[in-house]
């Protein structure tokens, strides 16, 4: 498969792209090694090959959920720039 200048115009086209002449022919020759090389994967023999979702067998990666005791009042308002009644002072966010 190839894709011609014009193609590549009319798609720089729609994407409100302005190129100039040479750019045009840069990039359709980029695109045409790119769609040769993707030609090229048309080649292999996938016949006893399973489709896949990725190339890796994948599982789920995160930890199960555990029961830990959490960080001390004190100790996580250690750094608070502004702290009222064991709680962190931010500016308010509410418009009246």
């Amino acid at each position: 498969m190839a894709i011609s200048k014009e193609q590549v115009e009319h798609v720089a086209k729609l994407a409100r792209l302005y190129l100039t002449e040479e750019e045009a022919q840069q990039y359709t020759g980029q695109l045409n090694k790119i769609l040769g090389f993707a030609d090229k994967l048309n080649e292999l023999d996938t016949e006893d090959v399973e489709p896949t979702s990725h190339v890796l067998p994948m599982a789920n990666v995160l930890r199960e959920d555990e029961e830990k005791p959490s960080l001390e009042r004190e100790k996580a308002l250690t750094n608070a720039p502004d702290q009222k009644d064991g709680m962190f002072r931010v500016p308010a966010v509410f418009e009246e």
